[in-house]
């Protein structure tokens, strides 16, 4: 199944990452080809800004150093949307010949940005374990944080579910795909007010 082998590929990422632990590290990716290496590039991303996200919190935060990681993680934002419609992509090119039945549906969300979601659920698995073995919290926050991860546990299932019976009704013709694209505007020059302004 295409999310058991996504969710494989999104735990190798996030392993890797917590080798070093730092969002200053060098990427290496150790796919060269494939949807493999897309999917391990889109978690790498999602997992450096994971750690942006707890970073910037920081309340004694120096402020220009927090300006500086608001425009990274707004980099990021934009490299996450570019990975998730060069998958989408993918999933064009692989299913371009299928022939839609004339009753087709549209799904309310793209492959790929399903995809994105499980990316972020392999994230939240990952940290939730790590509260659930920690030895210096209390009984009390190990068993809540046992729970949520028991919740978690279930939405994979359900999510992966969801994401190979949209796939197969895509190739079977029961789905088509119909991809925007996000068309961010503050990111740029031309459609950003104030980056505008700064041009003339």
């Amino acid at each position: 199944m295409f999310s058991d082998k996504a969710f494989r590929v999104f735990e190798e990422s996030i392993d890797a990452y917590h080798i070093e632990d730092d969002v200053n590290q060098a990427f290496s990716n150790p796919y060269d080809k494939g949807i493999e290496k897309l999917l391990y590039q889109k978690n790498w991303i999602d997992t450096v800004q994971w750690h942006y996200e707890d970073i910037i919190r920081d309340p004694e935060i120096d402020p220009e150093a927090a300006l500086e990681l608001k425009r990274k993680i707004d980099a990021s934002n934009q490299n996450r949307t570019d990975l998730v419609e060069y998958i989408d992509s993918y999933f064009l090119n692989k299913y371009q010949s299928v022939q839609t039945k004339e009753n087709a549906t549209i799904n309310t969300e793209s492959p790929a940005w399903a995809v994105d979601r499980l990316s972020i659920l392999a994230l939240k698995i990952f940290h939730m374990r790590e509260e659930v073995q920690r030895t210096d919290a209390s009984d009390e926050h190990i068993a809540k944080c046992n729970e949520k991860l028991k919740v978690l546990l279930e939405q994979k299932q359900d999510l992966s579910s969801a994401i190979d019976q949209l796939l197969l009704d895509i190739e079977n013709g029961e789905k088509y795909m119909k991809v925007y694209k996000q068309m961010k505007m503050y990111n740029d020059d031309e459609l950003n007010p104030v980056l505008r302004g700064q041009k003339e």
